[in-house]
């Protein structure tokens, strides 16, 4: 009985051991994996305190983050209103906007955006200014206020006028190198896409705006667009004439059956001389716009450097 007792008792001595030894490795891991946790928490929040947290969302709830995600707003529900309004005005607003460099897709929510803040800074500016220098609870006081409203509302429109003047002009000026290009292209043995697309490379430097609209053209061709359809929505996006002459130029040669080449090096004449037209023209106008700043700054120090010795005289008496 007693090596019967002493064998129960160190069983259940081996036993308990084993437990405790689990027991305390478990513990000695979670006290390490708390230590670590309770760490990397201090860090963050230091991290937080000196904003080096990019991570933490908390940094972004600040006046500006909500500012932005205001206006995103406004433009989103800007856009989508006008996107579903199909009128003739909104069509013609976005097109004066690819015409003027503008191919956002939010451009028309920006540009009503920009008039109504305009007209509203302007009117306030007139309100706190106009009592500074004198005009304060009158009728012209109100007057000018409109004014400064109505302004601000149209400033918009002469930026954009601006700007499509702006782009209609380099257009010009580069359409006919397009056209020597492009014949010089045909003449080499490429197709118009190989030849659009090497041209629109060739341009980019010294035509930034027609090497894009080119550009697109191109794409539009590889996107399943013909070749007549991509040309005449180059020559709305150029705004130019002669490009939605080149449009119907090609489209003609197509149907007819006659050579491509040569309507190009046809047509391609007829640009230079244009552009050269618009040079003589600009060089024999030159005078008349001259007239005008000569009588008002040159000819009044003429006559005072030519009579003031004669005044001199007469006044001292010295002939």
């Amino acid at each position: 009985m007693d090596s019967a007792s002493t064998f129960d008792l160190f069983g259940t001595s081996s036993s308990t051991m084993l437990t405790v030894l689990v027991f305390l490795a478990s513990a000695t891991l979670a006290f390490a994996v708390m230590l670590g946790v309770r760490a990397r928490e201090a860090v963050r929040r230091r991290a937080a305190r000196v904003s080096i947290d990019v991570d933490d969302p908390d940094s972004r709830r600040n006046m500006r983050s909500s500012g932005v995600r205001a206006a995103q707003r406004l433009i989103e529900y800007t856009t989508k209103h006008y996107s579903a309004v199909d009128n003739e005005n909104v069509k013609m607003l976005r097109r004066r906007l690819t015409q003027a460099g503008i191919y956002n897709p939010h451009g028309a929510a920006y540009f009503f955006l920009a008039r109504g803040l305009a007209a509203v800074v302007l009117g306030a500016v007139m309100f706190f200014v106009l009592p500074m220098i004198g005009f304060g609870g009158s009728t012209t006081f109100w007057l000018f206020i409109m004014a400064g409203g109505l302004f601000g509302y149209l400033a918009p429109s002469f930026y954009l006028d601006r700007l499509i003047e702006k782009k209609r002009l380099e257009h010009q000026s580069g359409f006919p190198d397009f056209m020597d290009l492009l014949v010089v292209c045909a003449d080499a043995g490429l197709a118009m896409e190989a030849s659009l697309d090497r041209i629109g490379r060739e341009l980019v430097d010294s035509y930034p705006s027609l090497a894009a609209n080119i550009h697109m053209a191109n794409l539009e061709i590889r996107a399943g667009r013909t070749m007549t359809e991509a040309l005449e929505h180059l020559g709305d996006r150029l705004g130019l004439e002669e490009a939605r002459s080149f449009a119907t130029l090609i489209q003609q040669s197509a149907e007819l059956g006659s050579s491509i080449g040569d309507a190009l090096r046809v047509y391609s004449d007829d640009m230079r001389h244009k552009r050269l037209s618009r040079a003589e023209e600009k060089a024999y106008s030159l005078p008349a716009k001259l007239a005008l700043p000569m009588m008002v700054c040159i000819f009044p120090v003429l006559f005072v450097v030519i009579l003031c010795p004669v005044i001199v005289r007469m006044v001292t008496g010295n002939w």
